[in-house]
């Protein structure tokens, strides 16, 4: 296999040339169509040809890695794979479609279930982040690290539109400086850029939501965790976590100590969760 150093200049050009297609439709808003996944999860023609482009662009790279993209059909022979990429081509989608520039391309490299190598791109503002494992993180090619602020109060606080709309960053108004941020991606980027100080998510998020991010962040100096505060493994049979918690580092255990009490408070999605425990059943046994 290439050096990892090496794999991230290709991974970043290659982002970058998604980049491009989901920029073509972005710029020509009334040419592509939209249609709903799910209730409030929309997919659109860019998602689908930055999906296919990553794919046969990435697999070119490293034929032997798996595919997880969320806009692909999951095939659990990844499974088995010691690399995997995690793909998300779009993440942002409904920013994309409001004609908001926070969105973004994620792509990650994983082997044996850690990020060894991710690129974050946002197409609009040009800025691309990547990282390697153990070589730290870059912005445009110009090295870049978590902010340095160690004291909680007062702290900015990127946030989902959706999380903040329905009340779950209320409790924390007061104490924070909250500013609405789009894609999830997009946050983690901007929070190893030290362009943030933390973010969560205490809902339930897919592995190509943040597989990219997390990378970013340790590489940048700062912590990534579950709403448990143990670390991710990612190329699971069904790939959702249990929400995330992501900070400068310097702030982790206020973090992790200010949302403990209000854990039990987040939305619950007990059919979603059941629903994934039987897929996640199906997708194993049919190893």
């Amino acid at each position: 296999m290439k050096s990892l150093s090496v794999i991230k200049e290709e991974v970043a050009r290659i982002t970058s040339q998604a980049g491009e297609v989901v920029l073509s439709f972005y710029q020509d808003a009334e040419a592509f169509k939209v249609r709903e996944k799910t209730p409030d999860n929309p997919v659109t023609e860019a998602d689908l040809a930055a999906d296919a482009l990553l794919k046969e662009k990435l697999k070119e790279l490293l034929p032997a890695a798996g595919w997880l993209s969320e806009e692909t059909g999951d095939n659990p022979a990844r499974l088995d794979k010691e690399l995997v990429w995690v793909v998300d081509p779009l993440d942002g989608t409904k920013e994309f479609v409001m004609g908001i520039p926070e969105f973004t391309i994620s792509v990650a490299l994983c082997q044996n279930g850690r990020p060894v190598v991710g690129v974050i791109f946002n197409p609009v503002t040009s800025e691309l982040f990547a990282a390697a494992a153990g070589e730290g993180l870059t912005l445009n090619n110009q090295p870049i690290a978590v902010s340095n602020r160690s004291r909680l109060t007062g702290a900015l606080v990127e946030a989902s539109r959706s999380e903040r709309k329905r009340g779950e960053f209320a409790p924390f108004e007061e104490q924070l400086e909250i500013r609405t941020m789009g894609s999830v991606a997009y946050k983690l980027a901007r929070l190893a850029a030290g362009l943030s100080d933390a973010t969560w998510s205490r809902g339930p998020k897919h592995e190509w939501d943040i597989c990219a991010g997390v990378l970013l962040i340790e590489e940048g100096g700062g912590r990534c965790v579950n709403l448990d505060n143990r670390p991710f493994q990612f190329n699971q049979p069904f790939p959702k976590v249990n929400g995330i918690v992501a900070d400068n580092g310097h702030l982790h255990d206020e973090v992790v100590a200010l949302l403990a009490p209000h854990r039990d408070t987040v939305r619950k999605e007990k059919r979603i969760e059941e629903r994934d425990q039987k897929q996640a059943t199906r997708v194993e046994g049919s190893r």
